[in-house]
């Protein structure tokens, strides 16, 4: 199984995503790994990506799927996954692959991001993931957990739903 934890940046998918992973005695990546230097260079000067700019992100993250699948890895990724075509790309015909949405209002994100520092993404493009975020809908089967809540309960929330699914133990 891959987990795929997205959401807008500062809703908590590194902590809930290496959590997750632990428990789960599987590989962890941050999706952010997967930029290129460009892209980097980008947000840190506060400038959007585009999707243009997100195509090889997405393949490249696609392609690790790839490899852990290929491996018999579990595995949990931490990606934002903003707009459908995004998760399509990390999912298509992958049915071993779980999306995990979480989601927060636009305050409460913002606050985290005010307390905390990140290499290159700025809290100015807090707005931008939000204008850019197309949220999952009924047909996608995404599992969605608010994020206000402490992580660890967020973790359980995951583990719970991925027990209802039948997807571990």
């Amino acid at each position: 199984m891959i987990v795929v934890v997205m959401g807008v940046s500062g809703c908590g998918k590194t902590v809930v995503g290496s959590r997750l992973a632990e428990i789960l005695g599987a590989e962890y990546a941050e999706g952010d790994k997967f930029h290129s230097p460009a892209n980097v260079e980008k947000m840190r000067g506060g400038i959007p990506l585009t999707d243009e700019d997100r195509w090889p992100w997405l393949n490249a993250i696609a392609a690790a799927i790839d490899a852990w699948r290929g491996r018999g890895r579990d595995a949990v990724v931490a990606c934002s996954a903003l707009k459908k075509v995004y998760r399509d790309i990390l999912r298509g015909e992958r049915r071993d692959v779980v999306i995990v949405h979480l989601k927060g209002t636009k305050e409460l994100i913002a606050g985290r991001l005010a307390r905390r520092h990140h290499e290159y993404m700025p809290a100015t493009l807090l707005q931008s993931q939000f204008d850019t975020l197309e949220e999952p809908g009924e047909s996608e089967n995404v599992i969605t957990v608010s994020i206000d809540q402490a992580p660890e309960a967020i973790v359980e929330a995951i583990l719970a739903a991925l027990r209802e699914r039948g997807l571990t133990t």
